[in-house]
């Protein structure tokens, strides 16, 4: 019979079987894990995810993805821009924004094909997305474009006065691909806060939303919410760089986009609440 020992000053154990001593190292580990996990997560598991309609709606209605939905035949999805698109400081390639609104679009609209094509790259501004809108874009015939701009172009302190030229160009291609549109702003992230242009950037990607009479998903808004009046700290929603977000965030900007995108594409059947949708 194999038997365990414990003493004051630790445990010695007694066994001959190997499988015994990796059973013993197993717990170990899941004892290790068990002290660490809540240093690590504890801001994200304690996180409550919400936003008003208010502050989620779009400002036109989706119709393409309307029409796709009314027909119930497939919709693809295509997310463009820079790392918080590609998913940096994400856990793995399916807590990125795109994947998870993949999944939430299909809980959604259960037995429908939704597909979200993630074409972020990382460090990339304004200029270098608008160069491949061709193939990276357009030739994935899409019925919805999600183009996040913004947050590089501030981090490189490129002039803001000139990038609104390149977001029109860029308009102007999706809406000739027939696809409907939904602008996504910057972070609200310490990184980004930090710069002077900030404000710039996001008055111009409002202004030309509103101009080109596009659709606007206030990212910086939504961030901001959760720490101004959900009280979070920035580890909540924030990657440890002070620029990129993490699992937690993407996974709520992913609810709250789908809502938007759910809302805007059935806007005659929903009413005009103004209570929180998701949480």
């Amino acid at each position: 019979m194999h038997k365990i020992k414990v003493k004051e000053g630790g445990a010695t154990l007694v066994a001959k079987q190997s499988r015994i001593r990796r059973t013993a190292g197993g717990l170990v580990l899941a004892a290790l894990f068990a002290v660490l996990a809540p240093q690590t997560m504890r801001a994200e598991t304690r996180a409550a995810c919400d936003a008003p309609l208010t502050l989620l709606r779009l400002a036109n209605p989706l119709t393409r993805v309307a029409r796709k939905l009314e027909r119930r035949v497939p919709i693809t999805i295509v997310a463009i821009g820079s790392s918080s698109t590609a998913g940096a400081g994400a856990s793995s390639k399916s807590a990125n924004y795109p994947s998870r609104l993949e999944a939430e679009l299909k809980q959604r609209f259960p037995g429908r094909s939704v597909k979200v094509l993630n074409r972020g790259i990382g460090g990339q501004v304004i200029g270098d997305m608008l160069k491949r809108f061709d193939s990276a874009v357009v030739a994935a015939k899409p019925d919805l474009v999600l183009w996040q701009l913004g947050t590089n172009s501030v981090l490189r302190h490129r002039p803001v006065a000139e990038q609104g030229s390149a977001i029109r160009e860029g308009l102007a291609k999706i809406r000739a691909s027939g696809a409907d549109v939904v602008l996504i702003d910057p972070q609200y992230a310490p990184k980004v806060l930090s710069k002077a242009d900030l404000k710039s950037m996001l008055a111009l990607i409002s202004l030309t939303a509103k101009q080109e009479n596009v659709d606007l998903f206030r990212r910086f808004a939504v961030m901001q919410r959760w720490h101004d009046r959900d009280h979070l700290n920035f580890e909540a929603f924030v990657s440890r760089d002070g620029l990129h977000m993490n699992d937690w965030s993407y996974a709520c900007m992913a609810k709250g986009l789908a809502a938007a995108i759910a809302e805007a594409a059935t806007r005659s059947v929903v009413s005009a609440a103004v209570e929180p949708i998701f949480e």
